[in-house]
């Protein structure tokens, strides 16, 4: 892999399958009773967060424990950014710090890729969601849980439905599963759709119900009212007729087709409590594999490994990451 992990568009299908391959080797410790490893023993890994975050701080911090890392949480909330302190100041105590990689999530598209290209720090940059531009661990994850489920994904159907216009996760999976092969529809109402998305290597259509019933995969994606400042649609209730995943639209889906949403759900707008709860949803699913799948893009950038049979994770690693 490469030293940054910034864009799911840096990764070729090689590297692609070398992360969900190695996520493999690291699911299995979720059952094992020691979930450790001793793989980055010694190395500190940041996470740098100035925006809020559950899901994807937790996620990456539960992954760079189990490779025994030692962690810093790092909000930019009641820290030295909230009284002005720049990214690049930022950077540059991180790195006086020892960080060997930095986890950041910024509320402005680029911002990790700046981090990357200044060369403020020596570590690894992974790129953990950068305004409205791109989230490439969520897709990484939502790749590895349809390839669970679904096998090879090429020639899969994948249809993204939603907020797509604000989403950094459309955008990192339509990069993503394309690179895989997958065959990628983002569905939604005009005015979510983002300008340019022509020149984007999916489909777009306008209506759900006919694109739903030849899919493998539908994710539904949050409507990001936080970031709107107009009015995208008439409401909420009009939204979800339109756009919503019921239990009518479940009923014409493929009896293998899963349902995923990179959370946190607005349960009853874009997607209903029992679709959300019901057998179809890996979207619990999703959020297990996101720490196997960080844990392995940890282990690629950090340990010098470029190969899945490298991992050990025999009984005296488990008993050297438990020390």
């Amino acid at each position: 892999m490469r030293r940054h992990l910034l864009s799911a568009a840096d990764l070729s299908r090689d590297d692609a399958t070398l992360v969900l391959d190695t996520a493999e080797e690291m699911r299995t410790l979720a059952d094992r009773p020691i979930k450790k490893l001793p793989a980055l023993r010694g190395r500190t890994v940041v996470n740098l967060f100035f925006e809020d975050s559950t899901r994807t701080r937790i996620s990456f911090e539960a992954a760079a424990k189990r490779l025994s890392a030692d962690v810093i949480n790092f909000a930019a909330g009641g820290s030295s950014v909230s009284k002005g302190e720049s990214l690049k100041d930022t950077a540059l105590t991180l790195q006086a710090m020892g960080a060997d990689a930095i986890v950041v999530r910024h509320h402005s598209s680029g911002a990790a890729h700046r981090l990357a290209a200044a060369e403020w720090t020596r570590g690894s940059i992974v790129n953990a969601g950068d305004g409205t531009h791109e989230h490439p661990t969520q897709a990484l994850l939502d790749a590895f849980t349809m390839r669970r489920h679904l096998g090879d994904l090429a020639g899969r159907r994948v249809t993204i439905v939603g907020d797509v216009l604000h989403s950094r996760v459309a955008r990192s999976n339509a990069l993503l599963l394309t690179t895989l092969g997958a065959e990628v529809t983002l569905v939604g109402p005009p005015t979510l759709l983002p300008f340019g998305v022509a020149g984007w290597p999916v489909e777009t259509s306008y209506d759900l119900d006919a694109a739903i019933v030849k899919s493998d995969a539908v994710m539904m994606l949050r409507v990001q009212r936080e970031r709107m400042n107009a009015a995208f649609f008439p409401s909420a209730r009009e939204y979800s007729r339109r756009y919503g995943l019921d239990a009518r639209r479940m009923g014409l889906l493929p009896e293998h087709t899963l349902v995923l949403h990179p959370g946190p759900m607005n349960r009853g707008m874009e997607i209903s409590a029992d679709v959300a709860d019901s057998a179809r949803s890996v979207i619990v699913e999703q959020v297990s594999n996101g720490v196997a799948v960080r844990m392995a893009v940890l282990y690629l950038l950090l340990s010098g490994v470029t190969v899945p049979a490298g991992i050990s994770i025999d009984a005296s690693s488990e008993a050297g990451g438990a020390a």
